[in-house]
């Protein structure tokens, strides 16, 4: 069985500055911004939610079935991604488009700033989720506004359990929208801001929103770990210390990739919340959101 990934692929433009955003900005200052920060290394990687949780589960064993979009210089993504074998038939190429593209400053803090173009991301809406006996579970990644709002409705029109998994996209959305995804989804997953936002917009604790046919809330806490909530329980789960802290570029989708693996082979979601923030810790160590490798037999999957 499958699993349907829906969010976005995108080319990353990472970069590292050496020192610490906090000592470049001035809080009095920002209402006449104008900061530059000297970046001298710089990768290209492939990137975007979609590709980077595929990636993940992939290499855990699972079957991801990505659903994207592609611009004209996509080529190349497309073609790792049938090298890796996986299902092509649900990414679309956009030929008016480039690919999304992020452009990302790391400090020395890990804390980043990212500048994102959506290119044909903004169109992956013209792609229709469908009945499909082979579809075990989903998730619903950032993507085009539409394209959430859209492969949501059509997720629960068919049947498929799902992940909502707002991330960066989540600030696109008001309470009434959110509270509608969050009534459509099986699991909800954020970090610990997105956490915070969401519960302000919608009027409800992360606990009262679990409080319903949810089976689950997971709010992710970095190193520390995550909370999962269920019928309005916390259960925490402790982080797991990474042999080297390289680049948090693509960790969450690492983690959402174990968390997918885990729901897909019927595991309770205190179990596939660990794996996941295992995969997380090996995905820190490693430049680059699909850089690194999975040891299945060290992993015990």
């Amino acid at each position: 069985m499958s699993v349907l990934i829906c969010g976005s692929l995108a080319f990353d433009t990472i970069t590292t500055f050496p020192g610490r955003f906090a000592q470049q900005i001035l809080p009095e200052q920002v209402h006449i911004l104008n900061v530059s920060f000297l970046v001298p290394s710089l990768r290209r990687e492939f990137g975007g939610c979609a590709g980077n949780i595929a990636y993940s589960l992939h290499q855990l064993g699972g079957a991801p079935v990505v659903m994207a979009t592609l611009g004209s210089d996509g080529l190349p993504y497309r073609q790792r991604m049938q090298h890796w074998g996986v299902r092509m038939d649900h990414v679309r190429t956009v030929d008016d488009s480039y690919t999304a593209q992020a452009i990302i400053i790391t400090d020395q803090d890990n804390n980043q700033i990212t500048a994102f173009h959506p290119g044909a991301m903004q169109q992956a809406h013209i792609q229709r989720i469908d009945a499909d006996p082979t579809i075990q579970l989903a998730i619903i990644a950032p993507d085009g506004r539409d394209a959430m709002i859209q492969h949501a409705e059509q997720l629960q029109a068919a049947g498929i359990p799902f992940v909502f998994d707002p991330g960066q996209g989540l600030p696109m959305f008001d309470g009434d929208e959110l509270k509608r995804f969050v009534s459509q989804a099986t699991w909800v997953a954020v970090n610990d801001y997105e956490g915070k936002m969401l519960a302000e917009r919608t009027g409800q604790s992360l606990a009262e929103l679990s409080k319903s046919h949810l089976k689950g809330l997971i709010e992710t806490l970095g190193a520390d770990g995550c909370n999962v909530w269920i019928q309005g329980e916390k259960t925490h789960v402790p982080g797991v210390k990474a042999a080297a802290v390289v680049d948090p570029t693509g960790c969450g989708d690492a983690f959402r990739g174990g968390l997918l693996y885990g729901l897909s082979q019927g595991w309770d979601l205190v179990k596939s919340v660990a794996l996941a923030n295992r995969i997380g810790a090996i995905k820190i160590a490693a430049a680059g959101p699909q850089n690194y490798t999975l040891d299945r037999a060290a992993l015990g999957v």
